[in-house]
């Protein structure tokens, strides 16, 4: 990692907002975007004790991603679509693999076999596979948006993990091992959560 340009980015974004995300200049952009609302949402609506109830978890799901300033406009509409073509068998199983996501030791497992029935239906993007588990857990889960994720990649001259348009799981353990180097070299107010993170470096650059 290029460190003098990681802290030169930060220069210049506390320069611009002194507070970082606490900034008032930055109340506009954090409303727009609303993490905390929708992540009380995703957590309340996915709690463990509702993955028995699969037609709900569906209906979650596409609630989150619609919600979602994050997700482009071209992919809320098939995903909706998507997850309405599915019966009670495929929505089960598309429950099981999101709880298998979001707990335990299964989450690679879990993000498989979601990226199985997404590639499946043609709608495998990261925005997508992603979105879900960082609303749930925003300190801890990474959105990977591509643009963001090449940009960063590239300005901070990281080697690996290298970028590829299909979702892997190596991947994306890769980028959140990265931004949670990044996360420990700025300072706490740049980093309330992961979206934010990724906002301040893209900003930055």
């Amino acid at each position: 990692m290029n460190y003098q340009k990681l802290k030169e980015a930060e220069a210049g974004f506390l320069q611009r907002y002194p507070d970082g995300f606490s900034d008032p200049e930055m109340e506009k952009i954090k409303k727009k975007h609303n993490i905390d609302k929708l992540s009380a949402f995703a957590q309340e609506n996915l709690g463990r004790s509702k993955f028995n109830r699969p037609e709900h978890i569906a209906e979650t799901l596409v609630k989150i991603v619609s919600r979602s300033s994050m997700v482009s406009m071209f992919e809320k509409p098939k995903f909706r679509d998507f997850v309405k073509s599915l019966n009670s068998h495929e929505k089960q199983a598309l429950a099981d693999a999101f709880e298998k996501r979001l707990y335990g030791r299964q989450k690679q497992r879990g993000f498989e076999e979601i990226l199985g029935m997404l590639s499946h239906h043609k709608i495998a993007r990261w925005s997508v596979i992603s979105v879900v588990p960082f609303y749930f857990a925003p300190t801890k889960e990474a959105f990977v948006k591509p643009t963001t994720a090449k940009g960063i990649l590239a300005h901070l001259e990281i080697e690996d993990p290298i970028y590829k348009p299909t979702p892997s799981w190596a991947f994306y353990k890769g980028y959140l091992k990265l931004l949670g180097e990044i996360k420990k070299e700025v300072s706490p107010s740049l980093s309330p959560n992961y979206a934010a993170l990724t906002g301040f470096m893209m900003v930055s650059i």
